[in-house]
């Protein structure tokens, strides 16, 4: 799931060329200064809360006017740098010319959408002059702002690429195959408003889909359906598209996604993850199977802080590689592990997919953080059941048994960053502090033992770190908010009524309503990754499982661990392909190797369903 990159475009020339550098530059100073704003911010404010006993009450307004600042010009850098989320599976086994075609229809459809929400931006940001905030006692319209301003900079940037990476003759005909599109539409409105709920088939199925195999980034086709089918099939106006966007994404929870991104960054850069990951290593590297186990380990430590399974596993995997290729394990095995791995730690807290199930169900942020560790050691059991058959016949012989003394040194030097994990964790689970809180504290506290004690920190890389934050968090956000308002207009068609009917049916009871639940939720998982996923149907599917008796945590837990396998299931899920790009790997090398662990880990998911203790047994 890529984009094409703006290093991959030709280059345009003379006073454009200055004013493309010039703008790029810009937005992402102004992304990073507001990442770098919200740090201070929650820092200062988490001092004043629990040292000076001193709340500012204003804190929480200020921070979420400028998280959703971050968030929309988070997106245009993630625009500009081809990073939002995107299937390219269907569009790369076309042929190189309709490919290009493909591309430049995608990107015609991303920048006449943008074009035509301008007018629905505005009216929104004008419904919202009057209204005032609680406790500034300033405009809403400050906080809205934030998307007329993102939707013009991202129309901007879409047409730059556009311009850049099509051909005249190929907007042209893209233009005109959506001139013709609307015109159908146009058409078939009185259609439509005949067949009623069944229309939703056509703009949130059909149209999603199409959207997502020509390559159009996932929030983009949400977003181009919710506009859809409010012009064609229902009497809503489409400014409400904005109003629900900028609900779903300001969320004071979600404020921890950019936080937790950033921490992530600073950990692998001050040497916290390294040190974790040698003393793994020294305690039973030198066993059959040994650097499998510490792979596995490490990634139970690591995940989940970083907000993005990429960064996970580019942290531990560079450190493993080397020494498991030098005892005879090929390529392919050590990425079809790798990517099993970040299946089985999904679960693990601080995720981001939690964090947004949380958001958007209201289930306990607390209780699901709780609920996940075990869920996630049980899919580490059976993935080393896997390991260990298969490294029976493993040659160790060159491997070195590292002496207690250096074990010890190890150890020591591990403490602060075996400590992080378990620090953030526990005061989350218990309350201490809410997840934006400890991602602050975590960040910190990381870069603090980063400088002082480890001596890694590499100061420059900080602002390109701040970047990459807004740019994941602008990615990962835009499509809360597009999933969320096509969710409100599911829900305003009736459509949550009759699923609810539907699912309250299928045979089997509460069992049936859970292993029909993980199906789909395998499936949506390898199309549309787990925050869309569960932006988009959580709010549908969780009230149907209280209904039935289900409990939620445990149904999160259920929804969130089949997400997971099928993200790194191939042959569409997208995990699956960034462990292979982490490795160097083909995915054809790897395809053959990795069913093994994926049906260890469905056997643990299936463990998952049928005992719920294994979820709630510790709240």
């Amino acid at each position: 799931m890529e984009a094409t990159t703006t290093a991959d475009l030709p280059a345009p020339n003379g006073a454009f060329q200055r004013f493309d550098r010039l703008f790029g530059h810009l937005v992402e100073a102004i992304a990073a200064t507001i990442v770098l704003a919200e740090i201070i911010l929650l820092g200062w404010a988490t001092t004043a809360r629990y040292l000076l006993h001193t709340p500012l009450i204003w804190s929480d307004e200020v921070a979420t006017i400028l998280f959703v600042w971050m968030t929309m010009l988070g997106s245009v850098v993630a625009l500009r740098r081809g990073q939002h989320m995107r299937l390219t599976a269907f569009v790369r086994k076309l042929s190189p010319v309709w490919e290009a075609r493909a591309n430049a229809f995608a990107m015609v459809i991303v920048t006449t959408l943008l074009a035509l929400m301008l007018l629905p931006t505005w009216e929104h940001v004008e419904e919202r002059i009057i209204s005032v905030t609680p406790v500034l006692q300033i405009s809403e319209a400050w906080r809205e702002a934030a998307l007329l301003v993102g939707v013009v900079l991202m129309l901007i940037t879409a047409a730059d690429k556009m311009l850049r990476a099509s051909s005249l003759a190929q907007i042209a005909v893209s233009l005109l195959v959506l001139a013709a599109v609307f015109g159908c539409f146009q058409l078939a409105m009185p259609w439509f408003e005949e067949i009623g709920n069944y229309s939703l088939l056509i703009f949130f199925i059909g149209l999603v889909l199409l959207g997502i195999m020509l390559g159009v980034p996932i929030a983009f086709a949400f977003v181009l359906a919710t506009a859809a089918y409010l012009n064609f099939a229902s009497w809503v106006p489409i400014s409400i598209v904005p109003g629900r966007m900028s609900e779903g994404m300001s969320h004071m929870i979600l404020l921890s996604v950019p936080m937790f991104v950033f921490l992530g960054a600073v950990i692998e850069m001050a040497g916290l993850a390294q040190a974790m990951i040698a003393f793994l290593v020294s305690l039973i590297g030198h066993l059959r199977g040994g650097l499998q186990y510490v792979l596995l380990g490490a990634i139970y430590l690591v995940s989940g802080i970083s907000g993005a399974k990429a960064a996970d596993m580019a942290a531990v995997a560079p450190a493993l590689f080397p020494e498991m290729k030098k005892r005879g394990n090929k390529d392919s095995d050590l990425v079809s592990l790798l990517s099993a791995s970040a299946v089985m730690s999904e679960t693990i807290p601080p995720s981001i997919v939690l964090i947004t199930v949380g958001s958007v169900t209201g289930v306990s942020i607390a209780a699901l953080f709780t609920a996940g560790l075990l869920p996630a050691f049980v899919g580490m059991l059976a993935l080393c059941v896997v390991v260990f058959i298969q490294t029976r016949g493993e040659d160790n012989s060159q491997a070195r048994k590292i002496d207690g003394k250096t074990k010890l040194k190890l150890f020591l030097a591990a403490i602060p960053g075996l400590g992080l994990p378990i620090v953030i964790r526990t005061a989350v689970v218990e309350g201490v502090a809410t997840a934006t809180e400890v991602a602050t504290i975590g960040i910190i506290y990381s870069i603090f033992v980063g400088a002082l004690f480890y001596r890694q920190m590499k100061w420059r890389r900080l602002y390109p770190m701040l970047v990459d934050a807004a740019s994941l968090s602008g990615s990962i956000l835009l499509v809360v908010g597009a999933a969320t308002a096509m969710g409100w207009a599911l829900t305003q068609s009736g459509f949550s009524q009759y699923l609810v009917d539907l699912m309250q049916g299928v045979p089997g009871g509460k069992m049936g309503f859970l292993l029909l639940s993980a199906l789909a939720f395998i499936i949506l998982g390898s199309v549309l990754e787990g925050v869309p996923a569960i932006v988009l149907f959580g709010p549908l599917l969780f009230p149907i499982a209280k209904l039935m008796g289900i409990d939620e945590v445990h149904y999160a837990i259920v929804a969130v661990f089949a997400m997971g396998f099928g993200l790194f299931s191939p042959p569409f899920g997208v995990g699956f392909y960034l462990a292979c790009a982490i490795g160097r790997v083909s995915p054809d090398d790897v395809i053959g190797k990795v069913w093994p662990h994926l049906l260890a880990l469905f056997c643990a998911l299936l463990l998952i369903i049928f005992v719920p203790w294994i979820s709630i047994g510790f709240l």
